[in-house]
């Protein structure tokens, strides 16, 4: 049987289409001779499946607010900004605060249910992280260097080196969680890059 896109998909279907295509028991189906439970199990399983359709479509809303707001800061300090005349520079700069406010209209939160030791897992790599920022105002070369260890940790296929302490830790985290973990860790990194290329200039 097959399932039908949920919104967000690339169809574009409303909300009030797919709720139409969701999968209805027909109680008076006289001809259907399954037992009433493996129908209701049928049932339940095409809608788990539209239930994981709806998370990753949500988890993907996730990631576009946060490339959005990212492409955002980017304008804001690029290097044209520097080239404008204080009027127009203050003109761009509410234009750019009302598109932020806006995106920041969006909430979405997709939460991801962890054990005991999946939590306490995620607590030492976000700890990691953090050292990682701390580092920067000390030594940023050094905090780079360890960030690109942390992301090859993140990677199946990896040349250089990985943080074994930090890949241990990753490990015990959810699914979802090591894929967050790598677009924040990503994020750190153009971070440096940025860092680095302004202090060239």
């Amino acid at each position: 049987m097959d399932v039908d896109p949920l919104p967000g998909s690339s169809s574009g279907l409303s909300t009030s289409v797919v709720l139409q295509t969701l999968p209805k028991i027909d109680e008076n189906d006289v001809l259907n001779s399954k037992p009433p439970k493996e129908r209701i199990l049928e049932m339940l399983d095409l809608l788990e499946i539209h239930v994981e359709k709806l998370r990753k479509g949500a988890s993907q809303l996730e990631e576009d607010k946060d490339a959005l707001l990212s492409s955002l800061d980017s304008v804001m300090n690029a290097d044209l900004m520097y080239d404008l005349e204080d009027n127009d520079r203050d003109d761009v700069n509410r234009y750019a605060d009302r598109i932020v406010s806006r995106c920041l209209t969006v909430e979405v939160k997709v939460l991801t249910q962890r054990d005991k030791m999946q939590e306490e897992a995620l607590f030492q790599v976000n700890h990691l992280i953090d050292g990682l920022v701390v580092a920067l105002k000390v030594d940023p070369e050094a905090a780079q260097s360890k960030c690109v260890s942390y992301m090859n940790a993140c990677s199946s296929n990896v040349e250089g080196i990985t943080n074994k302490n930090f890949e241990s830790a990753l490990l015990g985290c959810t699914i979802d969680d090591q894929k967050k973990v790598k677009r924040r860790l990503q994020g750190l990194l153009k971070y440096f890059e940025k860092m680095e290329f302004t202090s060239l200039q």
